[in-house]
């Protein structure tokens, strides 16, 4: 799937190994790995077969939102575009507790 980011800082910490936006190495590391399982995805149906992921929708003003776990605590939040083919904007990496 197509991948794009909703702030600068995200998308540097794909690519800048020294980069951890102040995050920890955990975080960083389940963010890399996570934008890789999204980046081969075909579509939205794997982030469902992968049950480790809790890949879901949020509900209320966030309906158009959807989260991965990065880890017990911290979640990547997603929206999908549907223009030419589908794009997932990666918002930003929360803590969602």
């Amino acid at each position: 799937m197509q991948v794009r980011f909703a702030d600068k800082k995200l998308a540097r910490l794909e690519v800048d190994p020294g980069y951890s936006a102040g995050l920890s190495s955990e975080i960083v590391r389940a963010f890399r790995e996570r934008i890789q399982l999204i980046r081969a995805a075909v579509d939205e149906r794997a982030f469902y077969a992968l049950k480790s992921l809790h890949y879901e929708k949020l509900k209320g003003n966030r309906s158009h939102q959807r989260s991965i776990r990065l880890n017990k605590q911290w979640r990547l939040i997603l929206e999908v575009e549907e223009r030419e083919g589908k794009t997932i904007v990666v918002i930003k990496i929360e803590d969602y507790h």
